[in-house]
């Protein structure tokens, strides 16, 4: 028996590999903190986070797919490090058939029976699985399997993960624990569902049927009874990578075309239903001959409640229009930014991050553009990226650059403004825009209900005051007028104090308030 677990072992060699690496993120956080956001020596931090990514391809699949998650991750790593950390690829050389071959038999029975015809050489290698090319019944299928022994080294590679968190808590800064462990339970959910191939099912024919009426998409057929958690059969469906400029080129496609109807697609499953395809990778997007969207690979899909869906149209319909108060009030409502954040300072970011967005050469990214002046207010305010927003973040990021590829010519805010009207979602967002006003005229009718009897108090005091011969009942009850006025004023200006309107009531409410009591204590 050995005298040391092998996850112990893992964790022994995994903290020695990312000793200097954390060493050196800690010193470049602090440094980029001390300067509130501006990146004082970025030559340095560029090195250091291609060290970093070079550590993370060195730790295995494991710390690649990690790597990806924590590229969209501006609340944990820098502009710098997400710009290294967004190139790491899941592109993982094939194990030999013969050990991939138990696998597939122990699912299915003998391969000679089950297929007709079965390619040993292996399309495509991933950390989690390989895809074959086979006959079945006729059709020409792809296989997916789920690479040997890849559930225990990836539970061995959780329980280290888990493990890492204190020490990051302790030894580089405390406020990223909370951080680093909702990144880990995001990473653990997301590993088990993409080795589970059940699961990539329930996601693709979830998918398939919600697209069932959109003619631009196609969607492989699955074929159940040769399917189980570790082997997937596929419909196999021919097309041309998205990233085949060349390819696409020849078949006379229109790239700029193309762009918008990916674009469209994928936001359209993330604006309008309960599931999305979260890893628009180049290599999960085909294009058909007649121009139609292929799409492979559902093993990542991300799902959003029925709040968090009309609140990202909200964001959405904001971006578009281009108002920064209102874009805040949504990241407050999606839980990115804590209660007590400051308003004024986030509003004056996102309003140069617009102004950013606008100046832009049309090669430039606009995700990136938000992403960096999220990177450069960071520690200014109170900042989070909530768990089912992860996957979220990671899909447009990638999706993006596939549309980008397409056309360096492409802008998502154009996309969008269409995309929201086409959809009938602008309607939605000003339903949802007017549901939030009337709640937080609720609530300020609330607070000035509190305010009442506390006014009444205040008015009998002063009646009692004025029988000892104070003030005159007049300016007594004109004080309590102003007094009245002022708090009400104050509570409910609070809840709008992100817009230019807020700002002046509450200065002006405040006033009113502080000329009440000095006439009352006349």
């Amino acid at each position: 028996m050995a005298l040391i677990k092998p996850d112990t072992r893992r964790l022994i060699s995994v903290i020695f590999k990312l000793a200097p690496i954390a060493l050196r993120y800690r010193s470049d956080r602090r440094e980029i903190k001390r300067a509130e956001g501006k990146l004082v020596r970025p030559e340095k931090y560029e090195e250091h986070a291609r060290r970093a990514v070079d550590a993370f391809i060195e730790l295995g699949p494991a710390f690649i797919k990690l790597g990806q998650l924590l590229s969209v991750r501006p609340d944990i790593l820098p502009q710098p490090y997400i710009d290294q950390f967004a190139r790491l690829q899941d592109e993982v050389p094939p194990a030999p058939f013969e050990e991939v071959r138990p696998t597939i038999e122990e699912e299915l029975g003998a391969i000679e029976r089950t297929f007709d015809s079965f390619d040993q050489a292996a399309v495509t290698g991933a950390s989690l699985g390989q895809v074959y090319r086979a006959k079945y019944h006729g059709n020409e299928v792809v296989v997916k399997v789920n690479r040997p022994g890849i559930r225990e080294k990836m539970a061995i590679e959780l329980k280290v993960l888990h493990r890492l968190v204190p020490f990051v808590g302790r030894f580089i800064d405390e406020s990223l624990r909370f951080s680093m462990g909702s990144v880990i339970e995001q990473f653990s959910d997301t590993i088990k569902e993409e080795m589970n191939y059940k699961q990539e099912a329930h996601n693709l024919l979830t998918i398939k049927h919600n697209l069932k009426t959109d003619k631009t998409v196609v969607i492989p057929e699955i074929f159940p009874e040769v399917s189980t958690e570790k082997v997937l059969v596929l419909q196999y469906i021919d097309g041309i990578k998205v990233n085949d400029i060349k390819a696409l080129d020849e078949a006379h496609l229109d790239r700029k075309k193309l762009a918008r109807k990916v674009a469209r697609l994928f936001f359209k499953m993330l604006l309008s239903q309960d599931i999305f395809h979260a890893d628009p990778h180049p290599g999960n997007i085909s294009i058909a001959n007649d121009g139609k969207i292929v799409l492979y690979d559902f093993g990542m899909a991300g799902t959003l409640d029925e709040e968090t869906r009309v609140n990202l149209v909200r964001f959405y319909t904001a971006l578009v229009n281009g108002n920064p108060q209102r874009i805040v009030e949504v990241m407050l409502n999606l839980g990115i930014l804590q209660p007590q954040a400051n308003r004024y300072v986030i509003t004056r970011g996102v309003e140069l991050a617009l102004a950013d967005m606008k100046g832009k050469k049309v090669e430039e990214s606009e995700v990136k553009a938000l992403m960096e002046v999220a990177n450069r207010t960071i520690y200014q305010f109170p900042f989070k990226l909530p768990k089912n927003l992860v996957l979220y973040m990671r899909m447009l990021s990638i999706l993006e650059g596939v549309c980008l590829a397409l056309d360096p010519d492409f802008r998502f805010i154009k996309i969008l403004g269409r995309l929201l009207e086409q959809e009938g979602l602008i309607e939605e967002a000003y339903s949802a825009e007017l549901k939030e006003q009337i709640k937080r005229l609720r609530q300020a009718l609330d607070a000035s209900i509190d305010v009442a009897p506390m006014l009444k108090n205040y008015l009998e005091y002063q009646q009692q005051k004025e029988l000892y011969g104070r003030p005159k009942r007049r300016l007594g009850f004109f004080s309590g007028a102003l007094v009245g006025f002022g708090i009400f004023g104050v509570g409910l200006s609070l809840f709008y104090l992100g817009s230019e309107t807020g700002k002046i009531g509450f200065t002006t409410s405040l006033l009113i308030l502080i000329v009440g009591i000095l006439i009352a204590r006349r």
